[in-house]
């Protein structure tokens, strides 16, 4: 058995329910906006399917595939779990488990710009692991930000068969595309809407509520070379070692097209490093 649930139906290019704004500085790693999206779409749930379904076996929840950087949706899945855990507690039912589902990622092209057809061609090289013995029995709501083409979707259901799960699960969207004569890439107008620079990551950054994921990683990695070195001057040297960190982690090293900001990255933290020796 599977269901699909979205708190937000986008059947207009121009009216999508939800502040577009917020939505772009959430896919940036803004945690407070985070809370509030995965809070909303717990309650959302829970008024609109627990109340009428409850559910009585273990539940898990699953957030968007990643590798070693988490997703954006990694920060709205938090605060989905704690409000419904709430509600669990309070009906007597068990709190939800979490495990992960390990993606192996192969390319570095936005996705959000694809049609459906790219993109399910880019995702089908990726591989996906999941822990198969820890969800026998189990209840599984799997979590994505967005619903566009499916494609995801489809693979995450390809996934389940190839391991022999027939779990009933659940697949939750903060929106979804409904509106089929709508182009795929109206993704990436919400992505950008914000941050149309590098320059526009500063107030998320350093937002008391900011939490790295590999969207601003890639997007950072991914920018002009001269502007990258200014954006550096403005960041502190722990956020210039998280993101080289998260980056080596994720293997953006053997990209191609992240290594020459990433030799930027490492000599402007070596420099750092040697410059805090001397004056000690």
């Amino acid at each position: 058995m599977q269901h699909t649930y979205s708190l937000h139906k986008i059947q207009s290019a121009d009216n999508f329910g939800f502040s577009p704004t917020k939505y772009s500085k959430f896919k940036y790693g803004d945690n407070s906006i985070a809370k509030e999206f995965g809070t909303a779409l717990a309650e959302g749930f829970i008024e609109n399917y627990l109340t009428k379904n409850p559910i009585l076996e273990q539940i898990v929840v699953i957030s968007s595939p990643y590798a070693f950087i988490p997703t954006a949706t990694f920060g709205m899945k938090n605060y989905f779990v704690f409000r419904i855990n709430k509600w669990l507690a309070e009906n007597n039912l068990s709190v939800v488990q979490e495990t992960k589902v390990t993606r192996s990622i192969t390319y570095k092209e936005d996705y959000g710009a694809l049609d459906e057809a790219q993109r399910l061609s880019l995702i089908g090289n990726d591989t996906f692991h999941i822990d198969r013995e820890f969800l026998k029995n189990k209840v599984l709501i799997f979590l994505d930000d967005i619903r566009i083409t499916g494609s995801h979707e489809r693979m995450i259901t390809k996934m389940l068969k190839e391991y022999g799960l027939e779990n009933e699960t659940h697949l939750l969207y903060f929106a979804e595309l409904i509106n089929r004569n709508i182009h795929p890439n109206i993704e990436n107008f919400l992505n950008y809407y914000h941050v149309k620079s590098i320059f526009d990551l500063e107030d998320i950054i350093k937002n008391e509520g900011f939490s790295i994921n590999t969207r601003i990683v890639k997007y950072i990695l991914n920018s002009e070379p001269n502007s990258f070195q200014i954006f550096l001057q403005n960041h502190s040297d722990s956020f210039l070692e998280l993101l080289y960190n998260m980056a080596i982690g994720n293997s953006y090293h053997t990209i191609e097209a992240y290594q020459e900001n990433l030799n930027l990255l490492k000599l402007q933290i070596l420099m750092v490093s040697q410059t805090q020796n001397i004056e000690v």
